[in-house]
């Protein structure tokens, strides 16, 4: 597991289980978040090992809205009230969802500024004239990717920020929370 990656590790549990269900695999890309913010489970919070994989992979199979309440509902259920690294944790595998369906690959933080990466084939060239409007010169677009100036570094924040980005990624679309 450490040599793929925990996502990939749960992505690839899900592919077997689906396949050996008989049910149809659809593949999508995988998005790659390379921020610094503090998101785990902490030991505190659940000691358990099996326990705390068991979450990690319910939170990266999160594909809806719906699919992250549910989540967050069994871990209050089951554990108690969520410290805020759970919480951030919970906010990527949002900010992971979001980017899939604006066509963003990759997600990174460079000195000051955040990095979006996207998918040329999926990226949606409407988003920019808006994207432009809204964020002036605290956002430089370059071929296939765009880079949004930051000077906040609570996680909260970057969070809040990157995840109000890629809301702005869509024109007149409905999102399926």
């Amino acid at each position: 597991m450490e040599q793929v990656g925990y996502d990939t590790y749960c992505k690839l549990l899900d592919e077997v289980i689906k396949e050996m269900q008989g049910i149809e695999i659809v593949k999508e890309e995988d998005v790659q978040i390379d921020i610094a913010v503090s998101s785990y489970i902490p030991d505190e919070f659940i000691e358990s090992s099996a326990q705390k994989i068991e979450i990690y992979q319910n939170i990266a199979l999160c594909r809806t809205e719906e699919d992250i309440q549910n989540v967050i509902d069994e871990i209050i259920d089951r554990f108690g009230s969520i410290p805020k690294e759970v919480e951030n944790l919970i906010e990527v595998a949002r900010i992971k969802n979001l980017a899939r369906k604006v066509g963003i690959i990759k997600i990174s933080e460079k000195k000051d500024g955040i990095v979006f990466i996207y998918d040329s084939q999926k990226f949606n060239t409407e988003a920019i004239d808006k994207l432009a409007k809204q964020y002036g010169n605290k956002l430089k677009f370059s071929p296939g990717y765009a880079t949004l100036k930051m000077n906040k570094t609570l996680d909260k924040q970057i969070l809040g920020d990157i995840k109000e980005y890629l809301l702005s990624n869509f024109v007149d679309e409905k999102l399926d929370k």
